[in-house]
């Protein structure tokens, strides 16, 4: 009877494991990444110095935002972002940017491996 209670447990939170990770992906991506810049680039209006940073996609409202902590540090820089469906899961990570008026590299699009749709801002 007890074993029967035990597995009747760890099921309920296998299932509810998997209801978990099935929402948290619905958009087609993970909602934390790391990425590194090895130049400065400007995202948004904000000038981010080179180094390694954890991406989170929130969204605020309707609106999606990534958010960019470099690694060590508490400030935080909010850009929205435009999410927009991949044909296929992407094989590599990319990053996609221009060059501005005044020689800084602008960040245009974010793909990341595996995900299933970019983030263009």
């Amino acid at each position: 009877m007890r074993f029967f209670k035990v597995f009747g447990v760890l099921l309920c939170l296998l299932v509810l494991g998997s209801i978990a990770v099935g929402a948290a992906n619905k958009m087609g991506i993970r909602e934390v990444r790391n990425i590194s810049f090895d130049t400065p680039i400007r995202v948004g209006a904000t000038l981010l110095p080179a180094g390694q940073y954890v991406v989170r996609h929130t969204m605020e409202g309707e609106e999606h935002i990534m958010v960019f902590r470099r690694a060590g540090e508490k400030d935080e820089i909010k850009v929205k972002c435009t999410l927009v469906p991949l044909t296929q899961k992407a094989d590599q990570d990319r990053k996609i940017y221009q060059v501005n008026a005044g020689n800084e590299r602008v960040l245009q699009e974010l793909v990341f491996r595996g995900d299933t749709a970019k983030h263009v801002f």
